[in-house]
């Protein structure tokens, strides 16, 4: 049994120190002890109380960070990493994000997935399994050691409804399109970075998350053209939109804030980081509570508060009933795949002219209340 190495510095054992370690040693054989297993026993139990320690400081922005400096390099597609990041800076992090991650139960995962579950159910079931994930690479890792409460059959199936159901019967609720120039006529009365996105999402018929994250490269404005790379988009594929006078308005605004040709054109607060879908809903929600009155103002047909998503239902209904702009066209200016095979397959175009007229027209809709 060796007893460690000789000499007078800090691990070193003095000849006086051997005969004492040697000693206990045999006095631990005669009690029938195997010494060595007795110190490697001893060794594993200060191991396993560091580890446990790590797991109590460890939270579940740390778990996280770890997993995804672990494994993101191996993501081969740009937009799901960003998705990853997003989806748990934005609705994860605040909740739950510093709470030790060897203490995440079912009620917190059900307080980070509740307020967006019926609302935007494909994020809200995406953020489920990016927590599941990361709960299980804690469990590896041995920072927790109970059950995963992120799943859905051994957990959250009996806390939240079936998501199949709910996105049979629940949509983005709409604000309806006789009453958008009221709203962009009280929304241009309202201050910063965060005002001008939203009209720009409304002008332009654009996702939130392709408004929030446009750069200054992807601007033409000579040539009056928004290019979204393909990175950027649902579909995967390039989306090209022709910006109308009033939308040129809005980037001439933000033009102070191009630092670089990659700088956020609706930069937040955060160094290079955009604005959060959260930012943009709560303008909404800030009118709606500012006008102090039942009902509320800005809501769709069924009495629910409208979204920033549901302006683009917005515009295909304003499209259907307001203009005679054939469906290819509208679909092409939301960048909706065609369900149709058949379909698709001959229609091969983007319709950009004559979506440059459909564009325009729907902004001097928009803004016919402004002076």
């Amino acid at each position: 049994m060796g007893l460690g190495p000789y000499g007078d510095g800090k691990d070193a054992v003095t000849l006086a120190k051997a005969r004492e370690l040697a000693a206990e040693a045999r006095a631990l054989v005669k009690r029938g002890v195997d010494p060595i297993q007795r110190r490697n026993s001893a060794a594993q139990s200060v191991r396993d109380e560091a580890l446990r320690e790590a797991s109590r400081s460890k939270t579940f922005e740390d778990a996280a960070y770890e997993y995804l400096e672990a494994h993101e390099v191996s993501w081969r597609n740009a937009k799901h990493r960003a998705q990853w990041r997003s989806t748990l800076e934005t609705y994860a992090f605040p909740i739950i994000g510093q709470i030790p991650v060897a203490e995440i139960n079912a009620e917190a995962v059900e307080a980070v997935l509740k307020p967006i579950w019926q609302t935007i159910h494909e994020t809200a079931s995406r953020l489920r399994g990016r927590i599941e994930v990361i709960l299980d690479y804690a469990r590896v890792k041995g920072w927790r050691s109970t059950d995963n409460p992120a799943r859905w059959k051994e957990s959250l199936k009996y806390r939240l409804p079936s998501l199949s159901r709910v996105k049979r019967t629940q949509h983005r609720p709409a604000l309806p399109w006789a009453k958008v120039p009221s709203f962009i006529q009280e929304l241009e009365t309202k201050r910063g970075i965060a005002a001008k996105a939203l009209l720009f999402c409304i002008l332009t018929a654009t996702r939130p998350g392709e408004t929030r994250g446009a750069t200054w490269s992807e601007f033409d404005l000579e040539k009056r053209v928004w290019t979204i790379p393909a990175v950027r988009m649902k579909a995967l594929r390039e989306h090209r939109v022709p910006l109308s006078e009033a939308a040129i308005k809005i980037i001439e605004q933000m033009a102070p804030y191009a630092v670089t040709k990659d700088s956020l054109v609706f930069p937040s607060s955060k160094a290079r980081a955009p604005l959060s879908d959260m930012t943009l809903s709560k303008i909404i929600r800030n009118m709606n509570e500012a006008a102090g009155a039942e009902p509320l103002p800005w809501i769709a047909n069924d009495g629910r508060p409208v979204v920033v998503h549901g302006f683009r239902s917005t515009f295909r209904d304003w499209c259907e009933e307001a203009t005679s702009t054939p469906r290819a066209v509208s679909e092409s200016a939301l960048a909706h795949t065609l369900e149709s095979k058949v379909e698709a397959a001959y229609n091969r175009t983007d319709h950009f002219e004559k979506r440059r007229v459909l564009m325009e027209e729907w902004g001097k809709y928009c803004t016919r209340n402004l002076s």
